[in-house]
């Protein structure tokens, strides 16, 4: 099974999981590359709490110079990630509550898998920055008992989730593929991945293969935040994913000071669709510990959310919703009159 990347003319680009062993880790490097002073971009005990994680390929898109640059402040460690703030905890979601042995299970006849805790970018308002993954993976014994449970349960959806679970390696993604498509409730695959995104080349030959392949119907559930993440690279993949017959939709969180207006939104919207993606979900931002800084209020997100609906057709507005514990779905935000 090749892992050369689909879109690729040249063998020179390195593979992606060099690219991911060269992520960069160390705040002095990003500052360097940003061509931006060290002091004014980072605070060293952000980093050691949740460390700095993002390839190169991500950091090609950011802005030189720019400390405010839209991508840079989603993956930058700061100061205000030490603030406590009511409301903002550890476990936002109280996943704890819902997970055994690496499933989530919440919704009625669909159980998240939680893969791997493995990500190839650390996102600082990620609601899982403090999740046991040690102690929660369905990984566990080659995914055995996960898929016991799985078939007892009668599970017509399965969340492949984590960290990122195309952080798997395509022989493991394919046999766990495989064996998910036996069980006799399921109808679908659902995998919820940063990965196209981040680092594109991550869809090579194999996995495009393996997707072709596929006896289930597998639904890719990206996260975009910024018209900008989308380069050339990145349309490419997901033109690829689209071609091995997978169904694409995309979910933001809207974050302030990175897309928390309508002419960023919108744009991302169309930008998505031209690479053959739907809008899926704007999410409120859960309230995990550390990341109250990018908190975007309710009121001015209904003013956002107002004029996306003036601005584009339905099937490119997503879903403005929000994350409540122990709720059977994904609220909506509903629009006062």
């Amino acid at each position: 099974m090749t892992n050369d990347p689909v879109r690729l003319a040249t063998p020179a680009r390195a593979s992606w999981q060099q690219q991911l062993r060269d992520a960069v880790r160390d705040v002095a490097e990003l500052a360097a590359l940003l061509e931006l002073p060290r002091d004014a971009i980072a605070a060293d005990a952000a980093a050691r709490d949740f460390p700095l994680l993002v390839p190169r390929a991500y950091i090609a898109r950011m802005k030189k110079g720019d400390p405010r640059d839209p991508l840079l402040l989603q993956v930058l460690p700061t100061a205000l990630e030490a603030v406590e703030v009511p409301g903002f905890t550890h476990d936002p979601l109280s996943e704890s509550e819902f997970a055994e042995a690496g499933l989530v299970r919440k919704y009625r006849d669909r159980s998240l898998l939680i893969t791997t805790g493995a990500c190839p970018v650390h996102c600082r308002y990620c609601f899982r920055r403090s999740f046991p993954y040690a102690d929660q993976l369905a990984a566990r014994n080659d995914f055995a008992d996960a898929l016991e449970r799985l078939a007892r349960d009668g599970t017509k959806e399965a969340i492949l989730s984590g960290g990122d679970p195309l952080s798997l390696g395509n022989a493991r993604l394919a046999s766990l593929l495989e064996r998910l498509a036996e069980l006799p409730a399921l109808r679908r695959v659902r995998v919820h991945t940063r990965f196209p995104i981040v680092l594109p080349d991550r869809i090579d030959r194999g996995l495009v293969a393996l997707l072709e392949r596929a006896r289930v119907d597998v639904v890719i559930v990206l996260h975009t935040n910024h018209p900008r993440e989308i380069d050339e690279d990145v349309a490419g993949a997901l033109r690829a994913l689209r071609g091995a017959g997978v169904t694409l939709l995309n979910q933001s969180v809207l974050l302030r000071g990175i897309n928390d207006d309508a002419d960023t939104l919108a744009e991302l919207s169309e930008r998505l669709f031209e690479c053959r993606t739907l809008p899926y979900y704007l999410h409120l931002l859960d309230p995990v510990a550390g990341a109250a800084h990018f908190d975007v209020g309710g009121p001015r997100a209904e003013a956002i959310y107002r004029e996306l609906l003036a601005r584009l057709p339905g099937y490119l507005v997503p879903r403005l919703v929000r994350e409540i514990p122990g709720q059977a779905s994904k609220t909506p935000i509903r629009l006062g009159l």
